[in-house]
């Protein structure tokens, strides 16, 4: 009898360490409420015990919890409508507060992520969102933290990950980065064009100080035709003779000998008395008499 009673007390005892016995992970902390009092020890990694039906343990995750932002629809403050997404990253610092303070911390942080972030976006520009991230981060995460500092949770990091517009939106920006290639550009090439003339004009005055240095470059340039195509011929056309073509149009009011005038020989002045006045010749019947007859200067009269 004394055998069985100890078997059942040994049985009990084992039944009630298991039963109060509790293994807490690395990454795990506990909190006990005891007759729903919160104790003032939190209970770290290992084995630990409870006194069953008067303690109640509770377990709290420390590690990082990635929590992905559902996308947020609003209008920036220059009025484009947008839909962006986030990730929150944070973890929790604080367990009796996490469990005390707030009913669900992880519910409660999506929903303080989900207004911040529309909050976020009506403050912002386009520009901002596409270009300026970093602060927007930085800003959304202080938003986040606020409230988060009482509830013993800490935000690591807040990241925005996606920003969506519309489809006409995204041709006009389309056409605003290609307009601005192409002014790049144009800018550019002009810019070679100056600086280029600004050394053809250098070139040019060091070559009219030194004419050989002309010479010596018409020769360069020979050589380098003659590698690229070898059965071509390239004749150099001296440039003394522009120069002498020059000088000869610049002189307009010299003649030449072969350019000379020549001049009519003028008729003879006792030969013109000899010929008589048509007035006075008597007209003969059948035959027309010529008034205003003109004698070309050089010729003679005769009789025919």
């Amino acid at each position: 009898m004394l055998i069985e009673l100890l078997v059942i007390v040994l049985v009990i005892g084992v039944i009630c360490t298991a039963s109060a016995a509790r293994i807490i992970t690395q990454y795990e902390r506990g909190v006990v409420f005891r007759f729903g009092r919160l104790q003032e020890s939190v209970r770290g990694p290992g084995l630990t015990f409870v006194i069953p039906g008067v303690d109640r343990l509770r377990k709290v995750n420390l590690q990082i919890i990635t929590m992905p932002v559902p996308a947020q629809e609003g209008i920036t403050r220059d009025n484009i409508t947008v839909r962006v997404d986030a990730v929150v990253y944070f973890n929790v610092t604080d367990p009796a507060r996490a469990v005390v303070n707030v009913e669900d911390y992880l519910f409660a942080m999506g929903q303080v992520a989900q207004s911040s972030l529309r909050s976020i976006i009506g403050k912002s520009d386009l520009d901002d969102l596409l270009s300026n991230r970093e602060r927007l981060n930085q800003g959304l995460e202080v938003m986040i933290d606020s409230p988060a500092l009482h509830w013993g949770v800490h935000i690591d990091r807040v990241e925005i990950k996606d920003v969506s517009l519309p489809e006409s939106m995204k041709r006009s920006i389309a056409r605003q980065a290609e307009a601005e290639r192409e002014r790049r550009s144009r800018i550019i090439a002009a810019d070679g064009e100056y600086q280029a003339s600004r050394k053809l004009s250098d070139a040019a005055g060091v070559m009219a100080d030194a004419p050989a240095a002309l010479q010596l470059r018409l020769l360069e340039t020979v050589v380098e035709v003659a590698a690229e195509k070898n059965s071509t011929l390239v004749l150099p056309f001296p440039v003394e003779l522009l120069r002498f073509v020059e000088h000869a149009q610049s002189q307009p009011g010299q003649e030449r000998p072969d350019e000379r005038p020549t001049r009519r020989p003028t008729a003879d002045p006792a030969a013109l008395d000899q010929i008589p006045d048509p007035a006075g010749v008597p007209d003969v019947e059948g035959v027309p008499q010529v008034r205003d007859a003109r004698i070309a200067p050089g010729l003679s009269s005769g009789s025919g």
